[in-house]
């Protein structure tokens, strides 16, 4: 995760945003807005933080985030090295000033205001689904007045008929803050950018401000993980993108990753991915 910064809201005048970002990488800062936000990637890999959430994003992920639930879409570390990659994505942005008041409360509009209510966790679209969403986004880019509206009202109403998937856990709570943004920048970027070396708790407290207790209990209550947790899922995470290919040993992802010796990497990947990481190659390359 990265700094929660409260990004702008839509202009006044509108109803929504929609935006075709093409650029060699995303917005690698965490952060947050008062807007639902519906976006889905057309190109482009890395690690997705949504809340509490750390998971592999690639082509075709497609998440609907409600108002102010902190999120980033931070890139593998070779879109950062000019190499000549880009990234592509499709991102709609609104908010409820266009359906609230007594219009939102009608019985025909339930469905689509509990879709709403459930976006604050996170909400994962896959399937036939994404890919029925995923072209209405597309041509609402050719759209202009009102069609676009009804463009956004059609797909909250798809999206309001499916079963969708929680990104976050059942009692998740946001406690990011405005004055939260400046600290959890600081301490965000340096594990983000050291979390393959040797990075120890005392070092990112320090980088706070904090005694190595209260950045615990802070960081804790910002993320709802421990730091040692927070590190080694990035790490694990990282790692099963790795064993995607067989580029690489299973040693050298272990040091790739930031663990040492191979039986600590083994341990950890057991723990949190119920499998041993030579069995998670295999049945990957079973699938594809």
């Amino acid at each position: 995760m990265k700094q929660a910064i409260r990004k702008l809201p839509i202009s006044k005048s509108k109803s929504f945003a929609i935006h075709e970002l093409i650029a060699p990488h995303f917005d690698p800062h965490w952060h947050f807005h008062n807007e639902y936000q519906l976006v889905v990637v057309l190109e482009g890999t890395g690690t997705r933080f949504i809340g509490d959430d750390i998971s592999h994003f690639e082509a075709g992920d497609m998440v609907l985030t409600g108002s102010n639930l902190p999120h980033v879409w931070r890139n593998d570390e070779v879109y950062f090295q000019s190499l000549g990659l880009v990234t592509h994505c499709v991102v709609i942005y609104f908010s409820l000033d266009f359906m609230e008041g007594e219009f939102l409360n009608k019985e025909e509009m339930k469905d689509i205001r509990e879709l709403l209510e459930r976006s604050h966790r996170g909400l994962e679209i896959s399937g036939k689904t994404r890919d029925i969403v995923k072209e209405i986004m597309c041509g609402m880019l050719h759209l202009k007045g009102f069609d676009g509206v009804l463009s956004l009202l059609q797909i909250l109403n798809i999206l309001s008929s499916q079963k969708l998937k929680f990104i976050n856990k059942e009692g998740y709570l946001n406690t990011i803050t405005d004055s939260d943004s400046k600290r959890m920048r600081t301490i965000h970027s340096h594990i983000l950018d050291n979390f393959r070396g040797d990075i120890r708790l005392e070092e990112v407290a320090s980088l706070a401000n904090l005694s190595p207790t209260s950045f615990s209990r802070y960081f804790k209550s910002h993320t709802n993980k421990t730091f040692s947790n927070f590190v080694a899922e990035l790490r694990i995470g990282t790692a099963c993108k790795l064993l995607h290919s067989n580029d690489l040993s299973i040693l050298g992802i272990a040091h790739e990753c930031g663990y040492k010796t191979l039986s600590n990497f083994n341990k950890k990947f057991k723990e949190l991915m119920n499998d041993s990481p030579l069995r998670y190659r295999k049945k990957y390359q079973k699938i594809t």
